[in-house]
């Protein structure tokens, strides 16, 4: 079995609040600052997501249905305001023999484009509390071999990682000892990308605004290793809250956090109308949002993704993960 990450001090977060400061000094004397190439190979990430920074269009789903049924009424409309649009790529199928090429495809066509993919690991065990999502790796030791050849595509050049969507705010299913290993495994992935490509940025699971509370949250993550090991966190992912909300609740979680090298992304794919009730599972009568941007005006979120591809059902329309077009066309507002 491959060993993920070799002992090792935690990073010097202290240095990367440095660099940090040595970036906004270059900016504000007129340079051009892109993606830190100062990250320590065995600690998190150093700077934040220019603004300017482009998100790489990576064809998913979406894409190949448009391009299958150019004569379907629904199409132009979804081709407009879907398939134009930055999202998620998801590491979900648990195959350890070809995830390092999977990933090595998706970031070696950012890296020619000049562009930053937003990569979606989706493998820990027990996956989902066994719910619409159930899967995963077979167990902990797998899983950390499995991150270890994703890490091995992610190449060298500046990539997004959302790291186990619900794996921190969904935890009920676990008893004392399976949540140490569980949260002691995420902490080891995070490093175990950034050993493998420095200019990685991971960001943790932090559920969304109406789940728990920040300060709540914030111990949670904490007992995960974000203070030693994440770069952030994410919120809203495969939800539907507004994005002020989740706003003002990332905010509270890195205030509750206390480490201002922390930076949050929000998932806006599908919060447009915001939320049905507290219906998770493939509501109708909702609309994308705001467009991916880094450019969110505001220096604690790094940016507004699509992590969720929209028209990928959660679960309950069909089986999750599957694209419908029917609320593909629906969220784009048809």
């Amino acid at each position: 079995m491959r060993t993920p990450r070799a002992a090792q001090s935690p990073p010097d977060r202290r240095s990367r609040r440095r660099v940090r400061l040595l970036l906004t000094a270059g900016a504000a004397l007129g340079g051009v600052v892109a993606w830190s190439t100062l990250a320590s190979a065995q600690g998190a990430s150093t700077a934040d997501l220019p603004e300017d920074t482009v998100f790489h269009n990576y064809p998913l789903q979406a894409h190949d249905w448009v391009a299958e049924n150019p004569g379907d009424p629904r199409q132009p409309l979804i081709a407009e305001r879907i398939a134009s649009q930055p999202q998620g790529v998801w590491f979900s199928n648990y195959d350890p023999g070809t995830v390092t090429a999977e990933a090595a495809a998706v970031t070696s066509a950012a890296a020619a484009a000049g562009e930053v993919p937003v990569l979606v690991s989706y493998m820990i065990p027990n996956r989902d509390c066994g719910g619409p999502s159930a899967g995963g790796a077979p167990d902990f030791p797998s899983y950390l071999e499995w991150v270890a050849d994703f890490a091995a595509g992610l190449g060298s050049d500046p990539v997004a990682v959302i790291l186990e969507p619900d794996s921190l705010a969904l935890t009920t299913c676990l008893d004392d000892a399976e949540r140490a290993e569980r949260f002691s495994s995420l902490a080891r992935a995070a490093d175990t990308i950034h050993a493998a490509n420095p200019e990685a940025r991971v960001y943790f699971d932090a559920g969304h605004s109406a789940w728990h509370e920040p300060a709540a949250m914030a111990a949670t993550l904490v007992e995960a290793g974000i203070l030693e090991s994440g770069d952030g966190i994410y919120s809203n992912v495969s939800n539907y809250r507004a994005t002020s909300e989740e706003v003002a609740f990332a905010e509270g979680v890195l205030a509750a956090l206390g480490d201002d090298s922390l930076r949050a992304v929000i998932d806006t794919s599908r919060n447009g109308n915001g939320p049905d009730g507290s219906e998770w599972c493939d509501p109708p009568g909702r609309l994308v949002g705001e467009n991916p941007t880094a450019d969110t005006g505001n220096e604690l979120i790094d940016a507004y993704l699509w992590v969720k591809p929209p028209g990928e059902l959660d679960g309950c329309a069909g089986p999750a993960g599957q694209f419908s077009p029917d609320q593909a066309h629906e969220l784009a507002g048809g």
